[in-house]
């Protein structure tokens, strides 16, 4: 199961386990159970330190708990974790035996501190490149907190739990047997949410800080190329964001960044907030803005509010919140998000193996998601507004071959129809005939571009028709002192490498505004002394 690199790379990490523990199966007859049960005989046999037990009684057939004898640790994989959740299981085995995470040490004592009894349950799928955040946070709360119960469910391994419980999106968590949370989310993000004092207290500690020179907001390709930049140039940085890297981390595949043959979005995310953090930049995560607060005179502090109430000033700012999927707004769309209607073909591709699903969209990542959920679903019906499919032409080809594939051009969708609880069709209008279709299905995939994040600037600063920023050649906006980068902004062609080369080049328009332009006060003495 696993090749001879994969076991060195493995044994060498587990050279880091300093407290033996047990891994206790519950298995049956089936396939999966013999396939897990070989999966965690190699990984006991690769530290002295690591024991299986295959008595283990769980109702869920295969899966394992990870049991340390000093601990009442409850953490369970209903699951074979490999594919992306293959890092989730290493980073448990490690937690587990004494090695500690990297994680802040405030947040370690919050987990630590959590008063209450919390049992999550976390459905994923191996294919999801946004599930392996969810279960390492809530993996590391189980080990952190006794009080805190943990089981990792694969919904592909699982399928009758998952149609039982209409589960149609992941990650999907369960709090008590009650709905969470769906969709990626941060260890702070979760612990926030269980902790109901967290907001003003991260409220009361970002009002404390001093004003930066520049403030980032938002910390995508933009954001953090912006944020080295300025760093570089000596001067106190900060990045206010919800998430680093932004919807990079929904990317699955990049192949073309320059000097990165190949990469995939989460390990491109890591990577830029390393390189922010490396200079030192004041990163500041899960904070959303909401409001822009101009400055009062020529050289004073421009003002940033955040959804939990604190005010961050800073001499100038950047502005480079990107942009999110956009919604096709039809009736059924916001009612069967998660029950049907779904945004990621990775992610949740594997929870329709076998069934009839819809893609809206003939770009480029609209063929490429119906090309690969071609691969796991009964049929695939491609609906494009246009008279031709947008995508690049190797694409079309590729989907044109495929059997299981209906493409509509020229269609329109008018609805997304369910039976109260899941999709069940979609309807759409020929827009030369006006005929109307319905096609039953179980999913329905939006991929029609995005939209920018930019309504929390409205009547503040210029934007155009479209939402997005409008700038000049250097990156300012129409306010003096602020500055926008990225998808947020009216700059053509959405790409990793525009955004970031934008980025570089508003920290260095920041830059230069800063030595051109006194501070208010220094500009008030001096007015003072030519007046004396």
């Amino acid at each position: 199961m696993l090749d001879d690199s994969l076991k060195a790379q493995l044994q060498a990490y587990l050279q880091r386990v300093v407290q033996p523990f047990e891994i206790v199966a519950s298995l049956n007859e089936q396939p999966s159970s013999r396939e897990l049960e070989q999966l965690l005989q190699t990984i006991a046999g690769l530290s002295d330190k690591i024991t299986l037990r295959t008595d283990g009684d769980d109702a869920r057939k295969p899966s394992f708990s990870l049991r340390r004898a000093d601990s009442q640790q409850s953490l369970r994989f209903a699951a074979i974790p490999l594919g992306h959740e293959f890092t989730s299981l290493v980073l448990a085995l490690l937690w587990t035996g004494g090695h500690p995470p990297k994680v802040e040490p405030e947040v370690i004592e919050q987990i630590k501190a959590l008063d209450g009894d919390y049992r999550f349950e976390v459905y994923m799928s191996l294919s999801c490149h946004n599930c392996p955040d969810v279960v390492q946070a809530l993996s590391l709360m189980a080990v952190l907190n006794p009080r805190v119960q943990t089981v990792v469910v694969d919904g592909a391994l699982f399928q009758e739990e998952v149609e039982s419980r209409q589960i149609m999106a992941v990650p999907a968590v369960y709090l008590n047997g009650e709905m969470f949370g769906a969709g990626r989310m941060a260890l702070e993000e979760i612990v926030a949410k269980l902790d109901t004092g967290a907001a003003e207290r991260e409220a009361a500690k970002l009002n404390a800080k001093d004003a930066f020179d520049v403030l980032v907001v938002g910390g995508g390709p933009a954001g953090s190329a912006a944020a080295v930049y300025a760093a570089r140039k000596g001067i106190n940085t900060g990045v206010a964001v919800e998430r680093m890297g932004g919807q990079v981390n929904d990317t699955m595949s990049i192949e073309n960044y320059i000097s990165v043959l190949e990469t995939d979005g989460p390990k491109f995310a890591a990577a830029l907030e390393a390189q922010v953090r490396h200079y030192g930049v004041d990163v500041m995560t899960q904070q959303r803005a909401v409001e822009l607060v101009p400055a009062e005179e020529p050289g004073g502090l421009v003002g940033v509010r955040m959804e939990n109430g604190a005010l961050l000033r800073s001499r100038s700012v950047i502005l480079s919140t990107g942009a999110r999927w956009r919604n096709v707004n039809v009736p059924g769309e916001q009612e069967y998000k998660n029950k049907g209607v779904a945004y990621c073909p990775h992610c949740d591709g594997p929870l329709f193996k076998g069934k009839r699903v819809a893609v809206i969209g003939g770009g480029n990542s609209g063929v490429e998601a119906a090309i690969d959920l071609a691969g796991l679903v009964s049929h695939v019906t491609l609906i494009e507004f246009s008279d031709q499919l947008k995508a690049d032409a190797v694409l079309v080809t590729k989907l044109n071959s495929l059997p299981n594939v209906t493409i509509h051009v020229n269609a329109q969708t008018t609805e997304i129809t369910g039976d109260g609880s899941k999709v069940n069709g979609l309807r759409f209008k020929e827009r030369v005939s006006g005929t109307e279709q319905l096609i039953e299905l179980e999913g329905v995939f939006v991929q029609i571009g995005l939209v920018p994040n930019t309504e929390w600037l409205k009547g503040t600063l210029e934007l155009s028709r479209f939402g997005e920023i409008v700038v000049d050649a250097k990156g300012q906006t129409s306010v003096p002192g602020v500055f926008a980068a990225g998808d947020c902004t009216g700059v053509p062609y959405k790409q990793i490498v525009i955004a970031a080369g934008e980025g570089a080049k508003a920290a260095l328009s920041a830059f230069d505004y800063l030595i051109r332009t006194p501070l208010a006060e220094e500009r008030r003495m001096a007015a003072e002394v030519v007046a004396a």
